[in-house]
């Protein structure tokens, strides 16, 4: 049987906020990782106060995973294991990783990424790590690059985070064109199902989204992305909507997996809740009639 979690990304003094609104899921943003006053007892307090949600993740800081530079690669892991075991002291069940940026040689691009991840692992007790997707080639996360890393560590506690819009942006390559409202015009659910059904098939145990809408200019070659209000941005949240919800009905529920679904919105702070809520509004309402 299928579990449905979602929510947004909370600090500590805003958790009463989502457990009101009825989020089943919180997640720890990068930000409370990097606070130095955040120490040890910080995290203890959150897993006490996140009692009422179903699924506690956690999103690391944005240290990459990958350098040729020894000294910036043991620094960043440092980073990375002391907020993977504070994600752990918070009870947090998924620690999400950005990978980072790759060099020329995508092999050992591979394997160095992979041997961080061995790190974290050889440093935490149960948690697991997911790794996100990215929206450009030129940065590591493609599912195929993804899919490589988990190959290689084996490891039941590695799983795969889809940042849906990341996604769009990378397979329809607007991280090249800039054309984000091209693009959207030739998105349809069928994008969306692909890309839904290649993630189950890597990860049956979970299917981790994160969603926000975005827009961009190209500036001198390059593709600058913004993360805006839901409804004001790309791709189509109700293209994908509908897409999300005919998966989950009919390669989840009615397959009778026992997947456990997140659905995280990672929009702007300002309009997170306003935005989340009306996120799973849409989909809840796509979902209805495949339930009645």
């Amino acid at each position: 049987m299928a579990l449905f979690d979602w929510g947004t990304y909370n600090g500590k003094s805003k958790l009463h906020v989502a457990e009101l609104l009825g989020m089943r899921l919180t997640e720890i943003p990068p930000y409370d990782f990097v606070r130095r006053k955040y120490g040890e007892e910080y995290f203890r307090e959150y897993a006490e106060l996140s009692k009422a949600f179903v699924t506690v993740t956690a999103h690391a800081p944005y240290y990459s995973t990958v350098s040729e530079d020894d000294r910036v690669l043991e620094g960043a892991r440092r980073g990375l294991i002391s907020a993977a075991k504070k994600a752990e002291i918070a009870n947090a069940e998924i620690f999400n990783l950005h990978l980072g940026g790759k060099l020329d040689d995508l092999d050992r691009t591979i394997e160095i990424a992979s041997e961080t991840i061995r790190e974290i692992l050889k440093n935490t007790e149960k948690i697991k790590i997911s790794l996100e997707t990215t929206y450009s080639k030129y940065l590591l996360g493609s599912l195929d690059e993804i899919k490589a890393i988990m190959e290689t560590l084996n490891s039941e506690r590695v799983i795969l985070s889809l940042q849906l819009e990341n996604d769009w942006m990378r397979e329809k390559e607007v991280y090249r064109t800039g054309l984000f409202s091209i693009a959207d015009k030739e998105t349809d659910e069928a994008f969306w199902y692909n890309i839904l059904k290649r993630a189950l098939n890597m990860c049956p145990d979970y299917l981790s989204l994160r969603f926000a809408q975005v827009t961009g200019v190209k500036l001198r070659g390059m593709v600058v992305k913004k993360r805006v209000p839901l409804g004001m941005g790309h791709p189509n949240a109700e293209i994908l909507t509908k897409a999300l919800a005919k998966f989950i009905i009919k390669e989840i529920h009615e397959e009778d997996l026992s997947t456990e679904i997140h659905l995280i919105y990672t929009g702007l702070p300002e309009n997170k809740y306003v935005d989340c809520v009306k996120l799973y509004s849409m989909l809840a309402n796509e979902l209805v009639p495949y339930l009645q």
